[in-house]
């Protein structure tokens, strides 16, 4: 179902980042899955211009988040203001009541502004003022952060990357792709036609049909098996069944975009670095290539 359009998305997105179709691949494979995503990278490798080609080409309203340390929580889920002409409190929404949202350099807000987000990404509402209220059908996260090392970051808590389906990192193009972007002016990438690929009904109705996958028992009992290992292993986080579940999800996703319409263990392989790896590391040890090859480890054990 859609298939021939998102994969056109996934191939389009060369016009705007060079060589970097598989990272592209697997954001798209967490939206599908209605997964949240943590993009950790160095400034200026495309984070965000990924984030905003998905937005257009998936024709979804992206609402972008620049957070620094001065933000305030209400800045992000919006307040109850006095109107003095009709005598009531109403309520301003922030810009957390997009479908596709752009948290730009999360780990450069405190605690206390990272923790607006941790609701909204759990529950898909907010509750302000003891009123909720709901986002939209096809809010999802995507989040980009500065390497921890880097000066003026707070690095996230477990709670909060928990909340995140997947993490990876965008790493700087080959010679080939860099090469072709230095030869483009800024006004030609400008110029670049980006058009929507999907409707948004047409993406609620793909979701839909990934989540009915058939899934057999023996799937289930493979991600038990690694959720269960990191669990007897005191130098590993454990793993949450949250992770598990997002496991699951993300393969479903995996196997759509191979035109399955079932999970088989590579496809547990495959996602499992991205899912698991950033939960097996204690965040002050936060290093994209130590999560990934602490998951690989857990895989060649099982």
């Amino acid at each position: 179902m859609h298939l021939n359009q998102i994969q056109n998305i996934i191939t389009n997105s060369e016009q705007v980042l060079k060589g970097k179709s598989k990272e592209v691949k697997i954001v798209v494979c967490n939206i599908l899955a209605g997964g949240h995503t943590l993009i950790e990278d160095t400034p200026g490798v495309g984070k965000t211009t990924l984030v905003k080609y998905l937005g257009k080409s998936l024709g979804v309203t992206l609402s972008r988040i620049q957070f620094t340390n001065d933000l305030l929580p209400a800045d992000i889920l919006g307040a109850t203001i006095y109107n003095k002409n009709s005598a009531n409190f109403e309520f301003h929404p922030g810009p957390i009541f997009g479908e596709l949202i752009l948290a730009d350099e999360l780990n450069r807000a405190p605690p206390k502004t990272q923790s607006a987000l941790l609701q909204a990404m759990e529950e898909k509402q907010i509750t302000i003022e003891g009123k909720t209220h709901n986002l939209p059908d096809h809010f999802t996260v995507i989040a980009t952060q500065n390497p921890n090392a880097q000066i003026g970051t707070y690095g996230l808590p477990e709670s909060q990357l928990d909340r995140f389906s997947c993490k990876l990192k965008m790493g700087y193009p080959n010679k080939e792709s860099t090469i072709e972007l230095l030869k483009a002016t800024e006004s030609s990438i400008d110029r670049q036609n980006i058009k929507q690929f999907i409707t948004t009904e047409e993406l609620k109705q793909t979701q839909t049909f990934i989540k009915n996958f058939h899934v057999e028992d023996a799937i289930y009992e493979l991600v038990y098996k690694l959720l269960d290992y990191s669990r007897n292993q005191t130098e590993l986080l454990p793993l949450s069944n949250r992770c598990g579940l997002d496991i699951i999800r993300l393969s479903k996703a995996w196997a759509y975009l191979h035109d399955r319409e079932y999970i088989i263990p590579d496809d547990i392989y495959t996602i499992f670095p991205y899912t698991a790896g950033h939960r097996l590391v204690h965040p002050e040890n936060a290093d994209i290539a130590l999560e990934h090859s602490t998951a690989q480890s857990i895989l060649q054990q099982i």
